[in-house]
């Protein structure tokens, strides 16, 4: 194909590459996040979009290479690779590509060493802000993209697992708040966590509010509430109907009714985090958890060593999966997701953990790579 063709989007990617249809209980599972499965359709169309300015589509297609071979993503190397071979594409920039390659290298696996220096790296080899953005946003969504694939095919080994009635759920003891914790809505401080209000400030320039398209400022408006007043959005419009996708996404992922509870998708979401370094996002979602479950026990656990956090079989079950996912993704196994439906997980409670893991696996690497935590 030439730089004006665009990868194959006819059918559902990630169906595609788990070859779902030789598998329609996984895919019958997968499918009830309808919304959650259009959204990530659509942000794979958008990031790989031939029209879309700045970073080449080739550009594009040799940081996906990479970041499925270093992830140890057979099925996403194999398809990149091939995207790649078959596009005629223009002479490479050394010095632009030898950037991107670094920037994607470091934040495949360590996103919390990313820095400033990093994006004054991006900006030295000529990258404007809107590129920088988009880079941002293809690696982020790649390491999502790594694990929504994995999850799945450690859901198909599961085999006559998948048709066999979860364990009943145990009833749940009274909680008793710990006495060595500070209560419910007063800040937790551990290992450099925290669940306080903190504050981010971007390392990329970002828009002035004044200088937003009508398209820009509908698109910050259905994001978030604070939006217009948050550089992490700010920086993020400068690719419009990238944010808008991947607002989708998150919100499909994190608000959909059924399904796991409001509160355990955050304690899933705070320990990635805290497996990432990301600080902001784990007191973001610390907050979240105490907030839905009036406690803070476990998130406190989850602070100090989230390996053997868990008040439960299933917290412990479920920050276990969140780890595996975000430490190895592609070493994930049936016995694992086997793990969870023992600890009376169904099915979907099981695809909702699995996709609140990925999103911050997105979350994480857009944090911690375009800007830093301010504390009070």
């Amino acid at each position: 194909m030439t730089e004006t063709q665009t990868p194959s989007t006819s059918a559902d990617l990630i169906d595609s590459l788990t070859q779902l249809d030789q598998f329609p209980a996984v895919k019958a599972i997968r499918h009830q996040r309808a919304k959650v499965v259009d959204a990530t359709q659509g942000s794979y169309k958008q990031l790989f979009d031939p029209a879309l300015p700045g970073l080449t589509l080739g550009e594009r297609l040799r940081v996906a290479q990479t970041i499925s071979r270093l992830s140890d993503s057979a099925s996403l190397l194999q398809y990149y690779s091939a995207q790649l071979a078959a596009l005629q594409d223009a002479a490479v920039d050394a010095q632009r590509e030898a950037a991107l390659q670094k920037f994607a290298t470091l934040l495949t696996h360590k996103p919390v060493e990313g820095d400033r220096s990093s994006i004054d790296a991006l900006l030295a080899a000529g990258l404007q802000p809107p590129e920088i953005i988009t880079l941002a946003q293809l690696i982020a969504f790649l390491s999502y993209q790594v694990r929504v694939v994995a999850g799945l095919q450690a859901l198909t080994a599961l085999g006559d697992y998948l048709h066999a009635a979860p364990v009943a759920a145990t009833s749940s003891e009274t909680f008793v708040h710990p006495h060595h914790l500070p209560k419910p809505g007063e800040a937790l401080r551990i290992n450099g966590f925290t669940s306080e209000t903190l504050g981010w400030k971007a390392w990329v320039p970002v828009l002035k509010l004044e200088e937003a398209t009508p398209e820009q400022l509908a698109i910050l408006e259905a994001s978030h509430p604070s939006a217009k007043t948050s550089q992490y959005y700010l920086a993020l419009i400068h690719q419009p109907q990238i944010l808008q996708e991947r607002s989708v996404v998150f919100n499909a992922i994190m608000y959909a009714p059924g399904g796991l509870s409001r509160a355990e998708r955050e304690l899933v979401s705070a320990a990635v985090s805290c497996i990432n370094g990301c600080v902001y996002c784990a007191s973001v979602h610390a907050q979240r958890f105490e907030q839905l479950a009036k406690r803070n026990d476990v998130i406190a656990q989850v602070f100090e060593n989230p390996h053997t956090a868990g008040t439960n079989a299933r917290e412990k079950a479920l920050v276990q999966f969140a780890i595996d996912l975000t430490e190895a993704p592609n070493q994930l196994s049936g016995e694992r997701l086997q793990s969870l439906r023992e600890a009376g997980l169904t099915h979907l409670e099981i695809l909702d953990a699995l996709h609140a893991a990925a999103i911050f696996a997105w979350a994480n690497r857009l944090m911690l790579n375009l800007g830093e935590a301010v504390h009070p």
